[in-house]
């Protein structure tokens, strides 16, 4: 039975060295390279009028990332036009290679690839855009065909459209909900404060999902607490001091969100508190952020105060 597995595991090894076959070579080191290299730098420069002589009057440019499988590319012309109005529209424009990347160059063995090179690189793209503040970081990976005049004939782009999505939202306004200083939910939020004021916890605590987390600006870790554990936080916080009372400044703002289709109360208060340890009276002024989901429950409690007045 040994033999026979050893035969099978042979025969498999077999079958599997059969079927390599190479197709090419690999470069890291290429005239090819030096000469997307060279288009690369030039692009970031910002030295536009010399991009004309990197192409081929043959060139053409295809955005991969799009789901039109018809496209007939972009010609030399027009694709120049394009990276001027792009390169000029972004203010700190650099295209580098990722972390840990670099370009390879193929000359693949094929009869109807012999004339050409293949340029692969991987990259990153950086900038603000400068009409609407959107920032550009994403990763960009480009096919280069290069011909024997070293010259490039065709790009295959690969990006994030995501982005230019952002770009082109940003151009008009548009509004993104509704806000309101009187709702539903900030009347939970107000009664959840003012029961943790009147140390009726279970009631406070009523108010939050099961699932809530809370968010402390003063943690150091930045950890998120679960509500078991914002509760011996609150505990701890009960034993130290005493309240003396919730004051609410100014008024809350109740955010629902078109996008995403959720809601956040915005609330500012000042906690008069007097330390058990030497009846210190203490002002602290408080900013907090409770999400709120679906069911009204509040979902996540951001804090946001000065730790070192509690000192």
């Amino acid at each position: 039975m040994k033999k026979l597995t050893l035969v099978a595991l042979l025969f498999t090894m077999v079958i599997s060295y059969a079927q390599k076959k190479s197709n090419g070579t690999v470069y890291i080191n290429h005239p090819a390279i030096d000469v997307v290299d060279a288009y690369t730098k030039t692009v970031n420069s910002g030295d536009l009028d010399k991009l004309d002589a990197f192409f081929a009057d043959d060139f053409k440019a295809y955005n991969s990332s799009t789901d039109n499988q018809y496209s007939k590319g972009t010609d030399k012309t027009a694709f120049v036009k394009r990276i001027k109005s792009w390169r000029e529209s972004i203010d700190y424009f650099a295209i580098k290679p990722a972390n840990g990347a670099y370009p390879d160059a193929i000359e693949y063995k094929d009869e109807d690839q012999k004339d050409v090179v293949w340029v692969q690189t991987w990259d990153e793209v950086k900038g603000v855009h400068k009409q609407t503040g959107v920032k550009i970081n994403m990763n960009l990976h480009r096919s280069f065909v290069i011909n024997k005049a070293n010259k490039i004939k065709t790009i295959f782009i690969y990006d994030n459209p995501q982005v230019f999505d952002e770009i082109e939202d940003s151009y008009t306004e548009r509004t993104n909900g509704t806000i309101y200083n009187h709702h539903k939910n900030i009347n939970n939020v107000k009664n959840m404060l003012f029961a943790f004021e009147n140390k009726d916890l279970n009631k406070s605590y009523s108010y939050f999902a099961n699932d809530a987390v809370f968010t402390d600006i003063n943690s150091t870790n930045n950890k998120p607490y679960t509500l078991e554990e914002q509760k011996a936080i609150d505990k701890k916080v009960m034993d130290a001091f005493d309240i003396v009372g919730l004051e609410v400044v100014g008024y809350p703002d109740y955010m629902h969100y078109e996008l995403g289709d959720n809601g956040v109360v915005y609330s500012w208060w000042t906690w008069h508190l007097i330390r058990k340890s030497d009846k210190k009276e203490i002002s602290l002024p408080m900013h907090y952020q409770h999400n709120v989901d679906k069911n009204g429950k509040i979902s996540r409690e951001i804090a946001y105060y000065n730790g070192s007045l509690l000192k």
